[in-house]
């Protein structure tokens, strides 16, 4: 058991992406689907299952590459850990790389990306960035 399930899912994404791997299996956590239903809509991954296994479950993502096998996520990184939390107001939101990449924040509507904030006017927890 991890003490950071989202570092632990963050890092076994990046590390399946090196390894071209279709898919990747995590621990099942709420904070985990949440970010993994944002890199779903934003285009990142392709999708993910729940799979039971007795305990706490999985989630098997399905990861997503380019026409010619070139990584879709080049960039993947946890911002705010539970040693220094980073939050931000809706004023204080900005585009990753000028909109081309996208930042995952936890609010009280739920797991959002950056865009998604700054449209329903609030801010919150910056979870990670990805591009």
């Amino acid at each position: 058991m991890t003490k950071d399930s989202i570092a632990d899912m963050l890092t076994r994404i990046r590390n399946a992406l090196q390894r071209r791997q279709a898919t990747v299996d995590v621990p099942a956590s709420n904070a985990c689907r949440g970010i993994l239903g944002v890199m779903r809509a934003e285009g990142y991954i392709l999708g993910f299952d729940e799979i039971p296994d007795g305990r706490q479950g999985l989630m098997r993502i399905q990861l997503k590459y380019g026409p010619d096998g070139e990584k879709i996520l080049s960039h993947i990184r946890r911002e705010s850990k539970p040693s220094r939390r980073v939050y931000k107001k809706v004023e204080d939101i900005e585009p990753v790389l000028g909109g081309l990449g996208t930042a995952i924040y936890t609010t009280p509507q739920g797991v959002v990306s950056d865009r998604q904030a700054r449209r329903l006017k609030v801010g919150g927890e910056l979870l990670c960035t990805i591009w």
